[in-house]
C-alpha cells in the first residue's frame, strides 16, 4: 500500500489558520496596530528630490555648495502678488515677511524683490519672489514648516497680498495626497465584479477584506521605511494601487479553487490546506516573480527609481502574505457558508463540455492563423502614436489651481516668463582659467545670444573667486520640449566654445537642469531595465514549463503589449484624447520614469496570468497528452478567473486617476490599459492561437538546455 505524501509546509500553515480563524485575525489586527501606531508617531516624508551622481548638473551643484555654502543645499521660494498697484506699495509688509522668513529654522538667507536692481520683480512691479535659501533639504526639514511658512507670510495677507509657495517648498506646502477616495471607488467596482463573479456576497467578502488589511500593513510599513529612505511622492499610491490589484487577485485564484473543491465535497479545512500548498504556492511565485521585476529597476543605477520599485514590493509582499494566511483563516472560517448570500446559482472554475470558454477556444483552434494575426494587427495600430513619445518631467503646472505650488507656477509666469519658473544655473570654475574677465564677457554674450534664451543675469563670483555663476532663463517653461534642448544645446557646444583654450571648466546645474539630465539618464537606461525583465521572463517560463516556444512567445508579447500600452498613455496625455476626462488642462510629456516602472510592473502582473493560464494546460497535457485538447481544457478552466481577475485590476488601476498627481493618473492610465491588453488579446487570444498552432511543440526543450536550468515547480505538492 503506498503511503500518502505528507502535507508541504503550505499545507500544513492552510490548515493551521482555517481551524484557527481567530487567531489569525487578531495577529493580523495587533500587526496591524503596530506597524500604522509606530508610523503615525515617527516622522517621515516622499518627496521627488533627484540627483544622479557624475552628471553636469550633480557637479556642478557640488562644486556650489563647496565654494558658495550661502547657496545652501536647497531652495525654497514665496511669490508676493498684489492684486491692485504694485508690491513697492507694500513695502512694510514685504520688510516683515523678509524677516520672519529668515528666522525661520534653517533659513540661511532671503532674497529682496525690492532691492536696487533686483531681477525678482515683474516689470509692472506687481509680481515678485523672495528665493529662501535653506540648510538642509526640504525632506529634513522640522514638522509643521508648512504652518511656520503661514505664520511668515501673514503680514503680507494682512496687507492684502497674494501669497504662495513654489519651488522646493511644494514638497511641505503641497496637500497631503489621499487616496481614499481612489481606493473606494475600486473597491466598489471589485465588490461588485466579485459578487457577479462567486454568485454570492460572502463569496466575494473574502478578496475584499484580505487586500484591504494587506494594503493597510504595506502604507503603515512603507510610512516606517521612509523615515529612513527616501521615497517619491508616487511611492504610497503606487504600493495602495499594487498592493490593492495583485492582493483582491491573488485571494479570488485561491477563493475560486476552493470553492470549487467544497462543491465537489471535500472538508473546508481541508479543502484550505489543498488551495494554500497548489494556488498559494503559485501565488508566492506570482509575488517573487513581481517583486524581482520591481526590484530589478535598482538596475538603472538610479536609486529614486529602485525605490518607487521596492515601495511596490512592499504592497506585493503584504498582499501575498495575506493570501497564504488570512485568506485561508477566512475560507476556513466561512466553511460551506461561503455560497450563502447568493445573488446568481453559484459557479467555481467552469469548464463543463458546454462552457462558453470551451465553445470560445474550439472557435480558436478551428482558425488559429487568422485569429492570431487579428491579434497582433490589434497590437501593432494600438502601438503607433508610441513613434511621437515624449518623455521629460510634469512640473508644478499641471497640479491642481487649488495646490499653492500651482498658484506660486503661475504667478510667476505670468510676472517673469514660463521660463522663469525653470531657470538654469551656469557654473564656470575658473580656478586654473587664465583671462577670467574676458571668458565671463564671452559667456555673457555667447549665453544671451543663444536661441530659446530669454535673459542671462551677470556673472556673480564665489566668496573665494574659484566660481562665477549665471543664471539664465529659458523661453520655455520646464515641461516644455524646447527646454531640454537648450539645456543639451548650452552643455554641447555653447558653454564647451565658450571655454575653449581657457583653462576653466563650464556646468549647467539647478533643480531643472538636474530634472533633464534625470530624465535623460533614465531614458538612456530603459532599454536596459527592459533587456533584464525579458531575461527574467525567458528564465522563468523556461524553468517551470521546460519549453522555449513557451518562453520566446512570452518575451515577443510582452513587447507588443507594453508597445501598446505606451501608445494608450501617448494618445491620452500627448495627444489629449479624452486628457479632460481626467482633470489634465494641457498636453504633458510623459514622466520620464513611468515607461520603466510600467515595463517592470506589467511583467510581473503578465507572468500571474501566464503562470496561472499555462499550468492549467500543462496539467491536462500530463493527463491525456492531446495538445489542442490540452489548451482547450486550460483556457475552459481559467478565461472565466482571467477575466474576473483583470476586470478587478483595471478598475483598480483606474480609479486612481483622480489622484491629483499627473504622474499617477499616467501610471494608472498605462497600467489598466496593460492589464486590459495582456488579458484579452494577449493571454486569451495570442498564446492560445499560437500553442494551437505549436502543438505538441510547445512542449520541446533542447536536453543540454533541460539539463542546466534549474526546475521551478509553480503550484507545488498538494495533497
Amino acid at each position: 500500500m503506498t503511503t500518502p505524501p505528507a502535507p508541504s509546509r503550505l499545507d500544513r500553515l492552510g490548515r493551521w489558520s482555517a481551524r484557527r480563524p481567530g487567531r489569525v485575525l487578531l495577529l493580523w489586527l495587533l500587526a496591524l496596530a503596530a506597524v500604522l501606531g509606530a508610523s503615525r508617531v515617527i516622522s517621515h516624508v516622499y518627496n521627488d528630490s533627484v540627483s544622479i551622481s557624475g552628471t553636469p548638473a550633480a557637479t556642478g551643484a557640488a562644486l556650489l555648495a563647496a565654494h558658495e555654502p550661502s547657496t545652501g543645499v536647497a531652495s525654497g521660494t514665496v511669490v508676493l502678488a498684489a492684486p491692485r498697484g504694485t508690491l513697492i506699495a507694500h513695502q512694510t509688509a514685504v520688510e516683515q515677511t523678509r524677516t520672519r522668513l529668515a528666522a525661520l529654522p534653517d533659513v540661511l538667507a532671503v532674497g529682496d524683490p525690492l532691492a536696487p536692481g533686483a531681477t525678482s520683480l515683474s516689470r509692472d512691479g506687481s509680481i515678485g519672489y523672495l528665493t529662501v535659501s535653506l540648510s538642509t533639504s526640504t525632506r529634513s526639514l522640522p514638522s509643521g514648516f508648512a504652518a511656520l511658512l503661514g505664520t511668515a507670510v501673514a503680514p503680507a495677507r494682512a496687507d492684502g497680498l497674494h501669497a504662495a509657495f513654489g519651488g522646493g517648498f511644494d514638497q511641505v506646502t503641497r496637500p497631503k495626497v489621499s487616496d481614499r477616495r481612489s481606493e473606494t471607488i475600486g473597491l466598489v467596482v471589485a465588490a461588485v465584479v466579485l459578487a457577479i463573479v462567486f454568485g454570492s456576497l460572502l463569496g466575494a467578502l473574502v478578496p475584499l477584506v484580505t487586500a484591504v488589511v494587506a494594503v493597510l500593513l504595506a502604507l503603515g510599513a512603507l510610512g516606517l521605511l521612509a523615515a529612513t529612505l527616501s521615497f517619491g511622492t508616487a511611492a504610497p499610491t503606487l504600493a495602495a494601487m499594487i498592493g490593492l490589484g495583485v492582493g483582491i487577485d491573488y485571494a479570488l485564484f485561491l477563493t475560486t479553487r476552493f470553492r470549487q473543491l467544497v462543491m465537489d465535497g471535500v472538508d473546508p479545512v481541508e479543502g484550505a490546506g489543498r488551495v494554500t500548498a497548489s494556488s498559494g504556492h503559485a501565488v508566492l511565485t506570482a509575488a517573487a516573480t513581481v517583486a524581482v521585476a520591481m526590484l530589478g529597476l535598482y538596475g538603472s543605477g538610479v536609486t529614486f527609481i529602485g525605490q518607487l520599485g521596492l515601495a511596490a514590493v512592499v504592497g506585493v509582499a503584504t498582499s501575498a502574505l495575506a493570501a497564504v494566511t488570512l485568506v485561508p483563516a477566512m475560507l476556513g472560517w466561512l466553511g460551506s457558508r461561503v455560497d450563502r448570500v447568493a445573488v446568481r446559482r453559484p459557479v467555481a472554475e467552469g469548464g463543463g463540455e458546454t462552457d462558453g470558454w470551451r465553445r470560445y477556444a474550439a472557435r480558436l483552434e478551428r482558425r488559429p492563423v487568422r485569429f492570431l494575426l487579428l491579434g497582433v494587427l490589434a497590437l501593432l495600430v494600438l502601438a503607433i502614436p508610441t513613434l511621437s513619445l515624449r518623455t521629460g518631467h510634469v512640473s508644478d503646472g499641471t497640479d491642481p489651481t487649488t495646490f499653492s505650488d500651482r498658484q506660486a507656477y503661475d504667478l510667476i509666469a505670468t510676472g517673469f516668463g514660463p521660463g522663469a519658473n525653470g531657470p538654469l544655473t551656469v557654473v564656470l570654475d575658473v580656478r586654473h582659467a587664465h583671462g577670467v574677465a574676458a571668458l565671463v564677457a564671452t559667456a555673457q554674450r555667447d549665453l544671451a545670444a543663444t536661441a530659446d534664451v530669454a535673459s542671462v543675469s551677470p556673472a556673480r563670483p564665489s566668496p573665494d573667486g574659484a566660481l562665477e555663476v549665471l543664471t539664465v532663463v529659458p523661453r520655455s517653461g520646464p515641461a516644455d520640449a524646447a527646454t531640454p534642448a537648450l539645456v543639451t544645446r548650452l552643455t554641447g557646444t555653447v558653454l564647451p566654445r565658450v571655454i575653449a583654450g581657457t583653462g576653466a571648466a563650464a556646468y549647467v546645474t539647478g533643480a531643472t537642469a538636474s530634472q533633464i539630465q534625470f530624465d535623460g539618464v533614465v531614458t538612456s537606461r530603459t532599454p536596459l531595465i527592459m533587456g533584464i525583465v525579458i531575461a527574467l521572463a525567458v528564465l522563468l517560463i523556461l524553468s517551470a514549463f521546460r519549453s522555449l516556444a513557451l518562453a520566446l512567445e512570452a518575451a515577443v508579447v510582452n513587447l507588443l503589449s507594453i508597445g501598446a500600452a505606451y501608445g494608450v498613455v501617448v494618445a491620452v496625455f500627448q495627444w489629449g484624447w479624452g486628457r479632460s476626462l481626467l482633470g489634465v488642462s494641457q498636453s504633458v510629456p510623459v514622466e520620464a520614469y513611468v515607461p520603466m516602472m510600467m515595463f517592470a510592473i506589467v511583467f510581473g502582473l503578465s507572468m500571474d496570468y501566464e503562470v496561472f493560464l499555462l499550468s492549467r494546460v500543462r496539467e491536462a497535457w500530463g493527463i491525456h497528452r492531446e495538445a489542442g485538447r490540452a489548451v482547450t481544457d486550460g483556457l475552459a478552466h481559467t478565461g472565466r478567473v482571467i477575466s474576473a481577475a483583470a476586470t478587478i485590476m483595471i478598475s483598480v488601476f483606474l480609479s486612481f486617476v483622480t489622484s491629483d498627481l499627473v504622474v499617477v493618473k499616467q501610471l494608472a492610465v498605462g497600467l489598466a490599459a496593460s492589464v486590459a491588453i495582456d488579458a484579452t488579446l494577449v493571454r486569451l487570444l495570442l498564446v492560445p492561437t499560437t500553442m494551437f498552432l505549436l502543438g505538441e511543440r510547445n512542449w520541446w526543450i533542447p536536453r543540454w538546455l533541460d539539463r542546466v536550468l534549474p526546475r521551478l515547480d509553480v503550484e507545488g505538492g498538494s495533497r
